[in-house]
């Protein structure tokens, strides 16, 4: 009996980690249809990178074929141009995943589908987002008249253009009118068909636009003033990208949706400016980014207010474009265009969770002994 207690305290002393966000990689690419040697070369060099989540802006179905022998995760995008036919018209989105999924889904592993991209941005030329909510409804619509019912439904927006401050997080509510008439009915959405709200957090852009916001703040820096307090919550933030994360949380649990996951559809530092000005564009600030991100990640702590609150985050982007000519006029590129690595930094997460599963039975003193000193040993490798 004194054995049974004895290993009912170890217990408590063993430490369990939460799951740790998986960290992926977009692929835009330059030329539809990619020639043909080049998904294939695609898939086999994120593949040695130990990348197991890739995001396809521009979906070729020969990409999407090319990722079917791996266990990379695929995350598609549709183009908003394409919303307005999806809203209208159910047979379009059936049309478009009998191109896009059905040949290849489920050897090759989509995970995520999202509807448009950033459709609230003021930049863009022609207003999608009164197509968002149909083509969402009807593709999800699609997809289980397919007999398809593990790939999500969503939407990306962009921070900027979608969250009022980042600074106190505990201040963050979504922007109006969208907030109400775009945003919530999507969250309802989401929530009733288990699904992740998608959202596109760059701490270089907000970095640009506030001069008070130090460098190594942004870069995940362990200075001696590199921190915020929330003065709402007591939270300490140690860089921006938690901080800007905690305030799309917050913005969610305003509307009553606090337990949706979040991926993080796009992030990044680029090594190029598209602008003189831009000094802080560089190599280097680029790989201190890199690496920050990743180590923040991998501590399982994504964000202070929530640590499951972040779900996966996607880099971008895999490759820089020929003379930073792409849609930003910025290199972002873990990769140049030549396909050679810029950065030493190892994106591979590891296991999802980790932890020791036991199995309470009576054990002599010699068996509880020898228990103590594997399960001992095996704590101090996973130290």
């Amino acid at each position: 009996m004194a054995s049974f207690l004895f290993l009912s305290v170890l217990f408590s002393f063993l430490r369990f980690t939460s799951s740790i966000p998986s960290i992926g990689i977009t692929y835009s690419s330059t030329v539809s249809p990619p020639p043909p040697p080049f998904p294939a070369k695609v898939s086999s060099l994120i593949s040695t990178l130990k990348i197991t989540s890739v995001r396809l802006p521009d979906p070729d179905p020969s990409l999407i074929k090319a990722f079917a022998p791996t266990n990379t995760s695929l995350f598609l995008s549709i183009s908003n141009s394409h919303l307005p036919a999806l809203a209208s018209n159910g047979s379009v989105a059936l049309s478009w995943l009998r191109r896009h999924v059905l040949p290849f889904y489920p050897r090759s592993k989509i995970s995520i589908i999202s509807v448009g991209n950033t459709v609230l941005d003021s930049t863009t030329i022609q207003d999608f987002s009164p197509f968002l909510l149909p083509a969402t409804r009807n593709l999800h619509h699609a997809l289980q008249e397919l007999g398809i019912n593990k790939i999500q439904i969503s939407a990306t927006f962009s921070f900027f253009s979608t969250i009022t401050t980042a600074f106190p997080p505990s201040s963050a509510v979504f922007q109006q009118p969208a907030g109400d008439l775009i945003i919530k009915p999507l969250l309802q959405f989401l929530e009733q068909t288990n699904s992740s709200f998608l959202i596109n957090i760059y701490p270089y852009n907000l970095f640009r636009l506030n001069s008070e916001i130090p460098i190594g703040f942004a870069l995940f820096q362990d200075n001696l003033f590199n921190f915020r307090d929330d003065p709402v919550t007591g939270i300490r933030y140690f860089n921006l990208f938690a901080m800007m994360a905690d305030a799309v949380l917050t913005a969610m649990a305003a509307m009553g949706y606090q337990n949706i996951p979040v991926v993080v559809a796009e992030t990044g530092w680029p090594s190029g400016g598209s602008q003189a000005e831009e000094v802080e564009a560089n190599g280097v600030y680029a790989e201190m980014y890199l690496k920050g991100l990743v180590r923040h990640l991998k501590s399982g702590a994504a964000t202070p207010l929530k640590k499951d609150g972040v779900a996966e985050v996607y880099v971008y982007e895999l490759m820089d474009h020929g003379g930073g000519n792409n849609e930003r006029g910025r290199k972002w590129g873990i990769l140049t265009e030549n396909m050679t690595m810029k950065y030493n930094v190892e994106f591979s997460s590891g296991a999802k969770n980790s932890g020791i599963c036991l199995v309470a039975i009576w054990l002599t003193n010699w068996q509880l002994i020898t228990s103590m000193n594997l399960i001992l040993g095996f704590i101090g490798v996973q130290g």
